[in-house]
This record gives C-alpha cells, sequence and structure tokens, in this order.
C-alpha cells in the first residue's frame, strides 16, 4: 500500500456555496451533527434577508440555524448568523435552537468575537477542509467550537452560598422575598419537604438536602419575583398564561429550557391554583 500526500487546495474559485449546500442536503450528516432533516433552505427572514439551511433533529426537535461562507469568517458573517438563529428562535420557541458558522477558515478574530458573548449565544463553528484528489475535489467538515453546554446541578453546588438577610437588604426586598416564601408554601402543598437554597445569583430548592432546581427566583426591588419554571415549551400552557394576564418574559429555550414569569403578590392571590399546576408539572418532569 502506497501513501500519497493530498494537497490542500481553496474552495473559493472552484467549489459554489450552493454546491455545498446541495451536498449537506443529500446527506446533513456529513456535518457531524447527528442525524438532521432540511426543514428549508435559503429561508427568508421577517426583516429581510435569508438563512442557508435550517435543519432540525426528529429525535429532540432540536433546531440548527446554518451560515456557510467561503473563505474566512469575517464579523458581518458572525453577526448575520447570530441574528438569524435570534429571529429564529423568538418565532419558534416551542424548538432549541442552535446557530451554527461553516467557513473553510475559523479565524483568531472569530474566537475573539465570539468570547465577547460569554457562552450565552449556542454555537458551533465547523470547518471546511478540501483536498485535491486527481481531477477531483473532495471536501469534509471538521468541528471546531463547539456549543457551551448549560452547568447541572451538581456543578452548581461551588456557586457562592448567601442568606435570606442578602436578598432582602441587597438584592430584592423584605416583600419580594416573602413572595417566594408563599411560592414554596405552594410547593410544599403537593411535595412536602423543599427548603430555599440561597445562593449569589438566585433563590433554588432542595429537597432532602438535595438540590432540584426545577423552579428557582430571583426576588426584585420593584415587588415582584422572578420566577423560572424548567417545562418544555407548549402551545397550551402558552395560552394559559397569557389567559391569566400573568408577566410573561421570553421562554428560554437555550439553557433553562423555562418559562420566565414576574410575579407579584396579587397574581398568586388570583392565580394560586394556576400556579401550582404549573410547578406540578415542572416536579414531575424533573423526576
Amino acid at each position: 500500500m502506497s501513501i500519497i500526500h493530498l494537497p490542500e487546495i481553496s474552495l473559493r474559485g472552484n467549489i459554489t456555496e450552493k454546491n455545498i449546500e446541495d451536498e449537506i442536503v443529500k446527506d446533513p450528516s456529513i456535518l457531524g451533527l447527528g442525524d438532521l432533516g432540511l426543514i428549508e433552505r435559503q429561508r427568508t427572514q421577517p426583516t429581510g434577508g435569508r438563512l442557508d439551511l435550517l435543519l432540525q433533529d426528529p429525535d429532540s426537535k432540536r433546531r440548527y440555524e446554518i451560515e456557510i461562507q467561503l473563505g474566512n469568517t469575517d464579523e458581518s458573517h458572525i453577526i448575520r448568523t447570530i441574528e438569524y438563529w435570534d429571529k429564529e428562535r423568538k418565532r419558534y420557541q416551542q424548538y432549541d435552537h442552535c446557530a451554527v458558522i461553516i467557513a473553510e477558515n475559523i479565524t483568531a478574530r472569530f474566537f475573539n468575537v465570539i468570547n465577547l458573548f460569554n457562552g450565552f449565544v449556542p454555537l458551533i463553528a465547523i470547518k471546511m477542509c478540501a483536498r485535491k484528489v486527481g481531477n477531483e475535489i473532495g471536501f469534509f467538515f471538521v468541528k471546531v467550537l463547539e456549543e457551551n453546554i448549560p452547568g447541572t446541578d451538581e456543578e452548581e453546588k461551588n456557586i457562592e452560598i448567601t442568606d435570606r438577610n442578602y436578598w432582602i437588604t441587597r438584592r430584592g426586598s423584605r416583600e419580594t422575598v416573602e413572595i417566594v416564601d408563599q411560592l414554596l408554601e405552594i410547593i410544599n402543598e403537593f411535595s412536602p419537604g423543599h427548603k430555599l437554597n440561597y445562593t449569589k445569583f438566585y433563590i433554588g430548592l432542595t429537597q432532602d438536602d438535595q438540590i432540584n432546581n426545577y423552579i428557582s427566583f430571583i426576588p426584585r426591588r420593584n415587588r415582584v419575583s422572578e420566577v423560572d419554571i424548567k417545562l418544555p415549551f407548549s402551545d397550551e400552557i402558552q395560552k394559559n398564561i397569557e389567559e391569566k394576564n400573568l408577566f410573561n418574559l421570553d421562554y428560554d429555550s437555550v439553557y433553562a429550557k423555562a418559562y420566565r414569569l414576574k410575579l407579584a403578590k396579587s397574581d398568586i392571590l388570583k392565580n394560586k391554583e394556576f400556579i401550582k399546576e404549573l410547578f406540578t408539572k415542572a416536579y414531575e418532569n424533573a423526576r
């Protein structure tokens, strides 16, 4: 068996972005992201522009917003990829979304720009490599940047622990911490033994001395407490929240995968049974 060296070549001038799209559409598995299916190519965006490829994992319902660029990555390409990802996740909140940049050369400049986002954008970078084989061109894909994976509750044991007074005097107020107390009472109605776990960034939950943050709280100073309820997105739940006139922040489909509500004491009085129903579903989903 003889060993030969295949010279590396630039795709620019030898192949087009459309050619690359065609090959990915034929077999999306060549990207190394799993057995994905095509949703749409050259997907028109509401405010202008076209997303090169939208792929989806049929098992996890995860969608990948993919932009392809011959040559080096540049700032406009990075921003465009993140912009399309952001638009898609806001329009289709029932899915988990991940941005993907595919380019011939992932530059150091690219990594410097991505670091500015500090892991808040789930983004994968894939390098296209091309080799000349006789009179033909062979190309393949290499993942050079993996998305940031959210930490687990086990890792959160290292988060700085505070106390009730910290949240009353420095982050929230007595009134908004009392909102958390009322919500804890609701939780203990369907599953006794829960306690509050005061950390520097949020108030979580423990049960039988084990961290279980299927619900977490951030008391504010403006008479409300933000509440994250970890549940898969549901059109029915979204509709019910809107009908109850609860203040609903954007559904977090990237990290927490949670509904984010702002609750005042009056909201609890009016909607206790509905809140209890959401909490119960989140508890059962976490088991």
